[in-house]
This record gives C-alpha cells, sequence and structure tokens, in this order.
C-alpha cells in the first residue's frame, strides 16, 4: 500500500474500531470515553488479536490535535466571570491539592528509594488531575449544571496553568541540580504577562470584528475563521514557550465573551468529538500489557493514591478554600485521576534522564486505569456524600459549610481592599504598556527606518519626532496605571475617612503606580535621549503629571476602557435584548 494511503488506513482502523467499541459500552450503559480507551489497546501495537496501527507517530500528531479541539471546547465553555466568582476558593483548593499530592508522591519515591530529584517528579505527576477525562466524562453523564462542576473547571484549569510553570521548573531544577528561584520567578511572570495581553487583546479586537463583519459571516465562514483563530492561538503560545492546549484554551476562552459563541460551540462540536476520539483512543494504544505484569505494584500504588488519597486530600483543599461538604467530596472525587501532563511530565523527566524508562508506561498505565474509574468515582461522590451527611453532627456540618480559610465575604472592607480594588488595572495596563513599548522599539521603528524619508531625518528631529509618537501612542495605558475610576475613588475617600493608616497606604500605593508610569516614560526618553539623568528624570516627572492630568489622555482612555467593557458584556447584552 502507498505510504500515502497508511495514515487512512490507520484512521479508518482507529475509527472503525472506536465506533464498534462504544456501541458496545452504549448497550453497556458505560462512558464512552472508556469505550475509546478499549478500542485503543485493542488496536494498538501491543497486541496481536486484531489488525494495529503501522504509524504511530502519525496517530500522536492527530491525537495532539484532538488534544487542541479538546481544550479549544472547554475554553469555548468556560466563562470569566466563573472565574471571578469561584477565583479565590478554586485558587486555594488547586494550590492546597497541588502542594499535598507533590508531597505524598515525593514520599512514595523515597519509600522506593527513589532520588530526591525523581521524588519531585513522581510528586508533580500525581499532583495534576485529566482536564480532558473530566470534560468528556462530564458531556456523558450530563453534569455540567451541578453546583460543583464549575469549581472543579476552574481548579483545572489553574492545575493547567501551574503545569506549564511546573516543567520549566522541573526542567532547570534537573539540569542544575537546584530550584532555580528566579527562573521559576520570570516563568510566572511571562505567562501572566502573555495571559494578560492575549486576553485584552483578545476581547479589545475579536468581538468588534466579529459585530463589523456579522453580516458577511455565514455559519461556513465562522468555522473556517474560528479553526483558524485556534491554530493560530496554538503557534503562538508554541513561539513564545507555552503549550498547545493553553493556546487552545485562551483562544476558546475569549471566543466564549462573542455574541457568536453559541454558534461556534454549534459549529465545532462535531470535529472536537472527532479529533477527541483519536486522542483517546491513541491514549489506550500506550498501554503495554507487559509493563503492568512486570511493574505491577508500583503501577497499583499509584493507582491506589491517585483514587484514595487524591480524593481525600481534593476534598479536604476544597473544604478548607470555603466549599461546602458536597461541592468538596464531589470535587474531590471528580479530580482523583492521572492527567496528560503527567505524560509530558514523565517523558521530561526521561529525556533528561532523570527517570528511570520505565516511568513512562507505567504512568500512562496508572493513568489509563483511573481514567476507567473516573466515572464511576464521579458516581460514588454522591453515596460517600451522603454517608458523611448522616455520620455528621448537624452542627459540625453548618460549621464546615460556613468555614473558609480566606473567610467569608462581607461588607466590611478593609485597608487591602485599597489596593486590590485597582490592582487588577494597574496590572492589564502595565503589560499593555510593556508590549507596546515592546513592539514600537523591536518591529516599527526598525521597519520605519528602512525608508530613505526617515534615514534623510536630522538625528535630533528623528529623536523628537519617535519620542513624542511613543508617548502619544502609550499615553491611554498609563493614563490607566494612574487613573482610579469612580468606584475606586469613592472606595478611597471612604477608606481615607475611617483611618490615618489608610490615608498612608492610599498615599504610597498612588506613589507605586506613578513610578510604575515614570518607569516606561524614562524608558522612551532613555531610548531617544542621551542627556544626564537628572534631567531625565526631571521630563519623566513632568510628563506623569501632564499624562495625570490630561483632558486628552483621559478621552483616548475612556474610549479604549468603553470599547474593551462593551465587548467583554456584548454577550449579556445580546441575550437581554
Amino acid at each position: 500500500m502507498s505510504e500515502n494511503l497508511n495514515l487512512v488506513s490507520d484512521l479508518a482502523l482507529i475509527l472503525i474500531s472506536a465506533g464498534v467499541v462504544t456501541i458496545i459500552f452504549k448497550l453497556l450503559k458505560q462512558p464512552l470515553v472508556l469505550g475509546y480507551i478499549v478500542a485503543g489497546i485493542l488496536v494498538g501495537p501491543h497486541l496481536n488479536l486484531f489488525p494495529t496501527v503501522k504509524d504511530i507517530a502519525d496517530i500522536e500528531v492527530w491525537s495532539e490535535i484532538g488534544i487542541i479541539f479538546l481544550l479549544f471546547g472547554l475554553g469555548l465553555e468556560f466563562s470569566f466571570r466563573k472565574l471571578t466568582s469561584v477565583g479565590s476558593k478554586a485558587f486555594v483548593t488547586a494550590f492546597l491539592g497541588i502542594v499535598a499530592m507533590m508531597g505524598v508522591g515525593m514520599i512514595l519515591g523515597f519509600l522506593m528509594g527513589w532520588e530526591t530529584m525523581q521524588s519531585i517528579f513522581l510528586g508533580g505527576m500525581l499532583a495534576m488531575s485529566s482536564t480532558t477525562i473530566i470534560i468528556k466524562a462530564f458531556d456523558d453523564m450530563h453534569l455540567k449544571d451541578e453546583p460543583f462542576v464549575d469549581l472543579t473547571m476552574v481548579v483545572l484549569i489553574i492545575q493547567d496553568i501551574v503545569a506549564v510553570v511546573m516543567m520549566v521548573l522541573l526542567s532547570t531544577a534537573s539540569a542544575s541540580k537546584q530550584f532555580a528561584g528566579m527562573e521559576m520567578v520570570m516563568s510566572i511572570v511571562k505567562l501572566v504577562f502573555f495571559l494578560v495581553l492575549w486576553f485584552v487583546v483578545g476581547i479589545f479586537v475579536i468581538p468588534t470584528f466579529f459585530r463589523k463583519a456579522k453580516k458577511y459571516i455565514n455559519d461556513e465562514t465562522l468555522l473556517i475563521i474560528s479553526i483558524g483563530l485556534c491554530f493560530g492561538m496554538v503557534i503562538i503560545a508554541n513561539n513564545v514557550g507555552f503549550s498547545s492546549a493553553l493556546g487552545a484554551f485562551v483562544i476558546g476562552s475569549i471566543l466564549s465573551e462573542t455574541i457568536e459563541s453559541e454558534r461556534i460551540i454549534d459549529l465545532t462540536k462535531s470535529i472536537k468529538d472527532l479529533f477527541g476520539a483519536i486522542f483517546f483512543v491513541s491514549v489506550g494504544m500506550m498501554v503495554d500489557p507487559q509493563v503492568l505484569a512486570e511493574y505491577w505494584k508500583l503501577v497499583l500504588s499509584l493507582v491506589i493514591i491517585t483514587l484514595v488519597v487524591k480524593a481525600l486530600v481534593q476534598t479536604v483543599a476544597a473544604l478548607v478554600a470555603g466549599a461546602t461538604l458536597e461541592e468538596s467530596v464531589k470535587t474531590g472525587f471528580t479530580l482523583s485521576q492521572v492527567g496528560e501532563f503527567a505524560f509530558i511530565i514523565a517523558s521530561v523527566g526521561v529525556s533528561l534522564g532523570v527517570m528511570p524508562k520505565h516511568i513512562y508506561p507505567v504512568v500512562i498505565a496508572a493513568s489509563v486505569i483511573t481514567t476507567f474509574t473516573t466515572p464511576y468515582w464521579i458516581k460514588a461522590a454522591t453515596p460517600f456524600y451522603n454517608f458523611l451527611d448522616r455520620v455528621i453532627p448537624a452542627d459540625v456540618k453548618v460549621q464546615m459549610d460556613e468555614y473558609s480559610l480566606l473567610g467569608k465575604k462581607t461588607g466590611n472592607k478593609n485597608w487591602g481592599s485599597i489596593i486590590t480594588y485597582s490592582l487588577p488595572r494597574v496590572i492589564i495596563f502595565s503589560v499593555l504598556s510593556f508590549a507596546t513599548l515592546v513592539f514600537l522599539f523591536d518591529y516599527a521603528l526598525p521597519f520605519l527606518n528602512k525608508f530613505e524619508i526617515v534615514q534623510k531625518l536630522p538625528h535630533p528631529l528623528y529623536n523628537i519626532i519617535g519620542a513624542v509618537l511613543s508617548l502619544l501612542i502609550i499615553t491611554p495605558f498609563l493614563f490607566g496605571v494612574t487613573h482610579n475610576n469612580q468606584k475606586t475613588r469613592q472606595l478611597y475617600s471612604d477608606m481615607a475617612r475611617k483611618s490615618k493608616g489608610n490615608v498612608i497606604v492610599i498615599t504610597v500605593w498612588t506613589l507605586f503606580r506613578m513610578v510604575i508610569a515614570a518607569f516606561f516614560v524614562s524608558s522612551i526618553l532613555i531610548k531617544f535621549f542621551k542627556y544626564t539623568k537628572w534631567l531625565l528624570v526631571l521630563i519623566t516627572i513632568a510628563i506623569v503629571l501632564f499624562l495625570m492630568f490630561s483632558r486628552y489622555a483621559l478621552r483616548r482612555f475612556s474610549f479604549l476602557e468603553n470599547n474593551f467593557m462593551e465587548n467583554l458584556n456584548a454577550k449579556e447584552s445580546d441575550a437581554e435584548s
């Protein structure tokens, strides 16, 4: 057979076997995802009972596309308002769960006589749950409207984001045999920078485009544009050092805030199901029965820890974070499996020579087994909660439901509210300011310098024009850093009347924001001028003060902010009309 047809032959084998097995599982009233994995085991290279695939490498490419579409679909159904509504609770749940499971994994590694670095890798693998498996289970079991689902999904997203940072940390630590704290901090800063930039630019540009071109976009065009944006964001994410899954999720979450989100979900559902099936079949193909037989004790240990210890750890973490007992139990049981990022962590450990080679198939085997149990474990959460509800005294249960590590939301605001109310604005506009300067200095100026008319300008005039234009372009963002909206001004006024200490906090925080703006202004001046430092400082202060009181800056900033908020709220506004 022609090599070009080998891929077609493999896909035919995968899809036909998946279709037949899932029909059987449907008759048995079992989750379809389990059928896909069984189909993968049957047609994989480790069993010769049936015809097997010819080129595993090609199937891995298709499975990667499957992950992209699954995470893209997750982003489409995700709302940033969910993240803000359960943000602190989900963050605490994810953080406590990750720290605890890494500790459990390290203890297991030490008991097996592994080195410290190997134990850290093992802990990292156990800490991650499977976003794709849980999404599929929720779809098959029709649980998306359950109260605990929002908390679970946000925890999964936080885990995936933490996994990206963890990969950099583990790679650096394995290479240098010590933890590089600054490397980890810079990775986190880089991640936050790009997430904020992508979100803000995406919300500002994409909904505006859809609104302007709405009458020209039919279903076919919308499908092409959506998939094009998905793959484009995947490439961008890879180019800056992040995973394809993260890029797919980001663009999906941006599109979820547009008025076309429901149409996009309907149009891409079939594609997501197709490639998702290929992904789960490919996971089953990686199961090697010989490895299971040789290292069954290690596999069994990982499975028991994941199903029992991880369920309890995640339950307690959610309870401590402020979730109710029922939410906590269902969240903990749902998160009890070994996720896809464990494959990546294992492969990095093996490639760096830190982990033994057998750990990769062992982790895959443990992941597949816990994937099998995921639907049943989700169902088991309800009777387990009912048992706890019967045995726990009513007054203790009330206290558990009311307890929160961060405290419940009340109307009392402390001095921390002074910063937290304006901190998101400062972060967003600082990121936009930095990105603007990078674009101007690294791309726009080199491009303009190629034109003869620019080359003929006198050097002093060129510097003046460049500095003035740069300041004008960045002005709205600097205004956003230093400016307080009406709600924040009212809060500051109320807090200032309560305490003199609050006045000090407001003053220091305001000066800090001015210093941020001054940094960006001075960066522009230093780029174009070579005068004494003190003169540059005085000019910077003068420009910052001008920007703070400039009506021109206020008008430009108000236009940008109003446009952004209009796009962000377009979906809700369209639903109400």
